[in-house]
């Protein structure tokens, strides 16, 4: 278990907080590149890191993000005219560009002294991979943007979702690297009555952030190993075919924005590739047309059906992998309650990753190099491999995970 003094430093990410200063030194998902897909088209708002912001498109196909709050009288922006590029606040006429600055002023006399000293709280946008990304931490520190793999292949070649979910960021990620869940939350029942247990757990610290390895013993004397990739600050590649990846994007301290990917490096997804997640089966929700909550919630118990549980058939009654995640990891509350937790051997995994997030942290406060800088760290991939058992795990997974290269850019 984790004391309260612990829980709290990984759990809260607002202005100010250990974790939310930590996160603010990477690039963060703040929304779908279509979400304002046109210039000039309207403002979109954003949830992002405990902030009210807005994003837009300015004329010339620029992407901001600026606080949702006019330095004025702190209306919302989102209200606000995309025009000539800038918004302009519907109040008072008060118009900022992209960087925040205050190009017009129309409500004083002109004063252009007073005009440069305005400024809106602005932080700088880049699109890769579908999605607008900020950088949201101080500017002399901001990094490259990383090589992550998924973010430079063609649009063709990646399917792109999220949703909502009302819990701690902590617990998304945590779950997403929970083991030993998969043989009773995702399967049928009596699938864990025959479970091929792991025989080993290994979390190792890299220069990217983790990897998280579960090995099992083979007959012929090898070790069959599942190695799932942890990008910090809040990345996870899986293991799985197709490709997959999530990413757990704190709104604020109790609700995360999750999106969910499947992706081939080599070629265009076929219809065949996203069947299963097209239905909702796999990782990938369905969502309330026009928003960003899934149709299964918590306000409907996830439309559980008790039949389906009782028959055999589904261990939970839930329908889809992305919903059985959801609805166990926010039952745990908004944010959970760590010292209650009785951990076993089975939570190996767990445990070395909090220690690994709490040394982070450590290190951050000591202004020590993080791990994500260098953005050719981010070249690695998830996967399942065999290695003689004499071969530790930190030894056989570089010659599966690390790539010298990245792949073709879009």
């Amino acid at each position: 278990m984790l004391s309260p003094k612990d829980n709290e430093l990984l759990t809260r990410v607002g202005p100010g907080t250990a974790m939310g200063e930590l996160m603010r030194r990477y690039w963060i998902p703040a929304g779908f590149s279509h979400q304002v897909a046109k210039p000039d088209c309207p403002p979109v708002r954003v949830r992002l890191m405990g902030e009210r912001l807005v994003m837009f498109r300015d004329t010339q196909a620029r992407v901001g993000l600026l606080d949702e709050r006019c330095p004025h009288r702190t209306a919302s922006l989102f209200l606000g005219r995309n025009e000539e590029c800038g918004l302009r606040c519907v109040y008072h006429g008060w118009k900022f560009d992209i960087e925040g600055n205050c190009v017009d002023l129309p409500s004083e006399p002109r004063d252009y002294n007073l005009q440069a000293r305005v400024k809106a709280r602005a932080y700088p946008c880049v699109e890769r991979g579908g999605l607008v990304w900020a950088y949201m931490g101080p500017p002399q520190q901001k990094p490259e943007f990383p090589d992550l793999e998924w973010a430079r292949i063609p649009d063709s070649h990646r399917y792109l979702t999220r949703h909502i979910q009302e819990c701690n960021w902590l617990q998304g990620l945590e779950g997403g690297f929970d083991t030993s869940h998969l043989s009773f939350l995702h399967g049928a029942a009596g699938d864990h009555d025959h479970i091929d247990v792991p025989s080993r757990y290994e979390v190792v610290a890299t220069d990217f952030g983790f990897i998280a390895g579960t090995g099992r013993d083979q007959p012929g004397g090898e070790i069959a190993w599942t190695a799932n990739v942890m990008l910090m600050p809040f990345h996870k590649i899986i293991a799985s075919n197709p490709a997959a990846a999530h990413v757990w994007v704190p709104m604020d301290d109790e609700n995360t924005m999750l999106y969910s990917f499947d992706f081939n490096l080599e070629r265009p997804l076929t219809d065949e590739d996203l069947a299963r997640s097209k239905a909702h089966n796999g990782i990938h929700t369905e969502n309330i047309p026009g928003t960003d909550r899934a149709i299964q919630n918590r306000d409907n118990d996830y439309l559980i059906d008790r039949e389906l549980q009782s028959s055999g058939r589904s261990f939970t009654g839930m329908r889809g992998l992305g919903i059985q995640d959801c609805a166990i990891q926010e039952s745990m509350g908004p944010v959970a309650d760590r010292t209650a937790e009785h951990l076993l051997a089975c939570d190996a995994a767990i445990v070395k990753i909090r220690r690994l997030l709490l040394q982070t942290l450590k290190d951050h406060a000591d202004g020590k190099l993080l791990p994500g800088m260098n953005p050719a760290s981010y070249r690695v991939r998830s996967g399942r491999f065999e290695a003689p058992k004499g071969v530790p795990f930190v030894e056989a997974m570089e010659n599966y995970v690390r790539r010298d290269a990245p792949v073709a850019a879009e």
